[in-house]
């Protein structure tokens, strides 16, 4: 008998034994299939990680931004990865498919996903070049404006901080967020040596122009409209100035002049002593004075064949221009433009 309750007590003890062990080996398993397995999260999100930024930070980010259902098991993929100590910068994109541990080794490992950097508009400082820059990268406005200024950085692209306008190309760039301020100089420079394929240069030579001359014509180009579909005749006027040795007589030169801070060019402005000056100086200005598209870029390489000489503001007032071959045809554009433009002056007062 004794020997029975023994057995039993064993069996028991055996068989309860075995029930906790399964318990654990289910909480084990458990757990391993919501941290490795079972998706985590029930939005599309751009986390953005940048040095140095804490551990406890990033998962409130997932959670908050991401939709992150069980933090906990965001916790231990984090811990098991050791990500507080070798989480790294980027951009990182999360999707609801992902698992904790998925994201924790896409820290880890810096899977990032390439960010566009896009520049257009209108680009006509240094400043706001960096800007709109450092509002989509990692680094800072400061860093990238001093590689603008930075001589000896420029001159390993062929450029210099005067013409410096001329290598960045308004344009779609795929790269790291965390790329870095020469990184990004050196895709700028890819893209320029890829814009200017052998029969861009050759069409630059048959105008006479170096490709940083086309770079100067078109900025003057876009300086005056924003019209796309005029760029390719005004780029032929200035070239038609510019081949007969006349003055370019540009006014966004003389607007480069002050900083682009004149409301309307005056009389008074056009004595400004600049080599940007195109009233006062012939020839082309320096360099570019902002960063022209490459629409402008093409107009000046493929410009319209005509004779026109001058052109001025259309009366209509949509953004079109008027353009003459003739002074005297010029001047009478120049006049019809100047009484719509004090009728809509006096309708202004009267109202």
């Amino acid at each position: 008998m004794y020997m029975m309750n023994m057995k039993s007590k064993i069996l028991w003890a055996v068989l309860a034994l075995m029930a906790v062990l399964a318990g654990i080996g289910g909480f084990v398993v458990g757990r391993y299939y919501i941290d490795n397995k079972k998706p985590n999260f029930t939005k599309d999100y751009v986390l953005y990680v940048y040095p140095d930024t804490p551990m406890e930070q990033v998962i409130d980010s997932l959670c908050q931004g991401a939709g992150a259902v069980r933090p906990k098991s965001l916790e231990r993929a984090f811990a098991k990865v050791d990500a507080e100590q070798n989480m790294k910068p980027g951009r990182y994109v999360i999707d609801p498919s992902c698992t904790s541990i998925y994201v924790a080794r896409m820290l880890v490992f810096g899977w990032q996903t390439p960010q566009n950097l896009t520049l257009s508009g209108t680009i006509r400082s240094k400043g706001v070049l960096a800007k709109k820059i450092a509002m989509q990268m990692m680094v800072d406005s400061a860093s990238v404006a001093s590689a603008l200024s930075d001589e000896e950085f420029l001159s390993q692209y062929g450029f210099s901080s005067e013409d410096v306008f001329g290598l960045v190309l308004p344009d779609t760039y795929q790269m790291y967020w965390t790329a870095s301020v020469e990184e990004i100089f050196d895709r700028f420079k890819k893209e320029y040596d890829a814009f200017w394929t052998p029969e861009r240069i050759a069409k630059a030579e048959a105008q006479g122009l170096t490709r940083k001359e086309v770079s100067v014509v078109a900025s003057i180009v876009s300086g005056e409209t924003l019209k796309s579909f005029e760029y390719p005749i005004i780029a032929g006027v200035y070239l038609n100035r510019y081949k007969k040795g006349m003055k370019l007589q540009a006014d966004p030169t003389v607007c480069f002049c002050f900083d682009y801070k004149l409301d309307r060019v005056l009389k008074k402005h056009l004595a400004v002593d600049s080599p940007y000056n195109t009233y006062k100086y012939a020839g082309l200005p320096p360099a570019p004075i902002n960063v022209p598209p490459k629409a402008c870029l093409d107009a000046v390489l493929n410009p319209d064949k005509h004779g026109y000489i001058y052109f001025c503001a259309s009366p209509e007032f949509d953004g079109t221009h008027r353009f003459a071959v003739s002074y005297s045809d010029h001047m009478k554009n120049a006049r019809a433009f100047q009484k719509e433009l004090t009728a809509r002056r006096k309708a202004q007062k009267a109202k």
